[in-house]
């Protein structure tokens, strides 16, 4: 699931036979700042508990041999403190925020045509989120740039990349068609998961619009007004 639930259902999900993993497309924190926050939110989590898409991003420059060229916020920047950056092959971007200016984009930009084999990665590829003071541009847009500008198709690490439920899965120990996904994006969240042979709700809360009940590629397997409802659902299921 999605980590912007509250935590009161997701205390009664971990004190269930159920496994439960959070699954965040978070690239302006590092693992552990979000663990932190989290905690302070009242969240029983720790960091073996969370799929996020810097560490995964970290592990494959390392097998890869890569240097990136980053174009990420500070706060995440420590998930790529042991990797070298000097002379980058290759371009990792992630939610900037407001270093999402001309020049850092045309740096990586610059860097990408200069290689003979471009290769752009991204943490994540969501369209916007939500913040509390309304929705906000997410790396997507960014990333649609780069690609249209350079000709090139970035790596997707994180949702909807299947390769990052499945990594999810795996550290679970379970299989697709075990699991449930619970998030508010249709695409990132229910599509993503749906690909990867999971089961999906859609929660009407955060970024959820009326549209995406109407969405042309993806249809959530079930609706649902808030987590609570979403456990309620998962809890009954699991006790038959």
């Amino acid at each position: 699931m999605a980590p912007s639930a509250c935590p009161v259902p997701t205390f009664r999900l971990k004190r269930s036979q159920l496994k439960v993993r959070f699954c965040t497309n978070d690239s302006q924190n590092s693992r552990g700042d979000l663990v932190g926050l989290l905690r302070r939110h009242g969240f029983d989590i720790s960091e073996g508990e969370v799929t996020a898409p810097a560490p995964a991003a970290s592990l494959i420059l390392k097998e890869r041999g890569l240097r990136p060229h980053l174009l990420i916020q500070d706060g995440v920047r420590s998930e790529f403190d042991q990797i070298d950056t000097s002379n980058p092959n290759c371009v990792v971007i992630a939610d900037a925020g407001e270093s999402f200016s001309y020049q850092n984009m045309n740096k990586a930009f610059r860097v990408l045509m200069e290689l003979e084999s471009p290769v752009l990665i991204s943490l994540g590829k969501g369209r916007y989120y939500k913040e509390t003071s309304g929705l906000m541009l997410d790396v997507g847009a960014y990333v649609k740039a780069l690609e249209y500008a350079c000709g090139i198709e970035a790596e997707v690490v994180g949702k909807p990349s299947p390769e990052y439920f499945q990594s999810a899965l795996k550290e679970m120990g379970v299989e697709a068609h075990e699991a449930i996904m619970i998030g508010d994006d249709i695409v990132g969240d229910v599509g993503g998961a749906q690909r990867c042979g999971m089961r999906a709700l859609q929660v009407r809360t955060g970024k959820f619009r009326p549209s995406d009940e109407r969405h042309p590629d993806v249809k959530a397997d079930g609706y649902v007004d808030n987590l609570a409802e979403a456990v309620d659902l998962l809890l009954q299921h699991a006790d038959k």
